[in-house]
Formats: C-alpha cells, sequence, structure tokens
C-alpha cells in the first residue's frame, strides 16, 4: 500500500475515534445532549416508550448514544488498526474498502439529515480522507 494511502485512511480513521471518543464524552459527561428545555429534559426522563414500560425515553436515548459511540469507536480503531497494518490486509480487500467507504457516506448523510455542522464536517472530511487513499490505492 502506498504510504501516502496509509496516511490518508490513518487520517481518516483518526477523525471518527476522535468524533466518537467526544461523542461516548458527552453522553455520559456535562449537558451537551441535553434538551434546551428543563421541563422537556423532565418529561423524557420519565415518559416510557411505547414498546415497554421498563425504560423511558431519556434513558433510551442515553443507550442509542452510547452505542452509536461504541460503533464509531470500532470503526475507527479497526480501520486505523487495519492501514497501520504491515500485510497491507486493507488495501488487497474490495470488500473492506467498499465497506468503509459506504459506511462513511451512510454517517455523513446522517450527519447531513439529522444533526449539525461540527459532525457532518468531520465526517465530510474523513470521507475524502479515505475516497482520497481508495484513488491512492488503486491507481
Amino acid at each position: 500500500m502506498p504510504a501516502l494511502a496509509t496516511v490518508l485512511l490513518s487520517a481518516s480513521a483518526s477523525i471518527v475515534l476522535v468524533l466518537a471518543g467526544l461523542h461516548l464524552l458527552y453522553t455520559f459527561r456535562g449537558p451537551k445532549l441535553f434538551p434546551r428545555d428543563r421541563a422537556l429534559l423532565d418529561k423524557m426522563r420519565e415518559v416510557p416508550l411505547v414498546i415497554s414500560w421498563q425504560t423511558t425515553i431519556w434513558r433510551a436515548g442515553v443507550g442509542f448514544h452510547a452505542s452509536h459511540s461504541f460503533g464509531a469507536l470500532l470503526f475507527g480503531a479497526l480501520y486505523l488498526y487495519l492501514a497501520l497494518e504491515s500485510t497491507h490486509f486493507l488495501a488487497r480487500s474490495p470488500f473492506l474498502l467498499g465497506l468503509g467507504g459506504a459506511y462513511l457516506l451512510g454517517m455523513g448523510i446522517l450527519a447531513r439529515l439529522y444533526w449539525f455542522n461540527i459532525p457532518f464536517a468531520g465526517i465530510s472530511a474523513a470521507l475524502v480522507l479515505y475516497a482520497a487513499a481508495v484513488f491512492a490505492i488503486v491507481a
């Protein structure tokens, strides 16, 4: 694998790792993922979901945020490892190259449609770096 591809893939995966780590931190520390309306926060902590009386909207949201972070951390750690791995297994696997690109593209679409500018910019940068790395590999 060309050295440029290794650097680009590593940078792409590192962006995802940083974003996922911050998201996990914000899930359990501080008010960044709280609604601005205190009354809404109180209500979310009281109201169960239709699917089950065992959890509230707030608790389910915390679980969704945490599991989302874990998935992104897994992606970032795995693709960083694969980028740095000495046999260049990733460069020889069209499936894994395509899967990584599809993941980043899907996350970029979600960020654009449902999130806000910072994650969208970060994921977009990771996707551009990833695409440049794939181009360096296949060119």
